[in-house]
């Protein structure tokens, strides 16, 4: 059989061993754990990279602990607006969505875009009206509401800030974390896709749109370069086209997926600031999980590697 890998993430920022309850970190672990399981079981049975990124997705999408899907972040109106994307490698096709509400796995709405529509990218009104058509699973505000992203919109207003956090510390601490998930992964089939999914920010205002759903700033695929999914300040690293650049950097340089990944994360983003991770594979199976914050829930697993699960530095 030939060789297949995963790789996962569910944000990145100041997530520090001195602040996480020892439960906590177990039901992070899990959570990925459950997720990393999600997508390999599809590639074992011999499933596209696609559909292993779309479920392993899901599975963070379904859970609280996340800031997507479920676990969605407050806007300023008191709504969960959810941007998602993925991208297929092998032909360079991709789905988009941006600003939708009551979806259930905005990563599924992302994939029906790229294969029963004839565009990239939908927003808003016009893409709950395809979600209509296409059958996409739907949730009512009570499948939303989680009491701790709720109680963080009362101290963002508070302060009327805009926060890409979702800690249950107080705001005041200085903690962060850019909460979004994503999955890259390569089949037996020699194809890498990827996708990322996220609530947003905390208190956002006037329909803003990070880099989750924008294709080759926060999710790109080639299977001639890599797969990469982001996390982090959306702003900066659409500003940066952060996934593209690291395939560019691949394609016309002749880099390595390492080299590539710590060029951009490590010294283009930190130069203007722009703080966060993501998780990139090429079509050898190599995986790469830079960030440059003080931590980034990741994992990963290959056909001829144990599970890796990491949270901190």
């Amino acid at each position: 059989m030939s060789k297949y890998a995963i790789a996962i993430h569910g944000g990145a920022g100041t997530i520090l061993k001195s602040t996480m309850t020892p439960e906590k970190e177990i039901a992070y672990t899990e959570a990925l754990r459950d997720a990393i399981n999600a997508g390999e079981k599809i590639l074992m049975e011999g499933g596209t990279s696609l559909v292993a990124v779309e479920y392993a997705i899901r599975s963070l999408e379904d859970n609280p602990l996340f800031n997507a899907g479920k676990g969605a972040v407050f806007t300023n109106k008191g709504e969960n607006e959810m941007d998602a994307s993925i991208m297929n490698g092998k032909d360079l096709m991709a789905g988009s969505v941006a600003g939708i509400t009551h979806i259930k796995n905005p990563i599924s709405l992302a994939k029906a875009v790229m294969e029963q529509s004839e565009h990239v990218f939908l927003t808003g009104t016009g893409a709950l009206e395809f979600a209509e058509k296409v059958g996409a699973e739907k949730a009512d505000d009570d499948y939303f509401f989680v009491q701790m992203r709720y109680d963080q919109l009362q101290q963002a207003k508070e302060s009327d800030g805009i926060f890409l956090d979702h800690t249950e510390d107080k705001f005041e601490n200085g903690e962060k974390k850019f909460g979004t998930v994503g999955c890259v992964a390569l089949d037996i089939h020699g194809d890498i896709a990827a996708g990322t999914s996220t609530g947003g920010m905390t208190n956002k205002k006037f329909g803003r749109v990070g880099d989750s759903s924008v294709i080759g700033a926060g999710t790109y695929a080639n299977n001639s370069t890599c797969a990469i999914s982001c996390t982090g300040h959306g702003e900066f690293f659409i500003r940066s086209v952060v996934a593209y650049d690291i395939s560019c950097l691949m394609e016309y340089k002749g880099l390595s997926l390492k080299q590539a990944c710590d060029i951009v994360v490590m010294e283009k983003l930190v130069k203007i600031g722009g703080e966060g991770g993501l998780i990139a594979i090429d079509k050898e199976g190599n995986i790469e999980l830079p960030f440059n914050s003080e931590g980034m829930y990741r994992a990963k697993k290959s056909s001829d590697s144990e599970i890796f699960i990491g949270i901190y530095k």
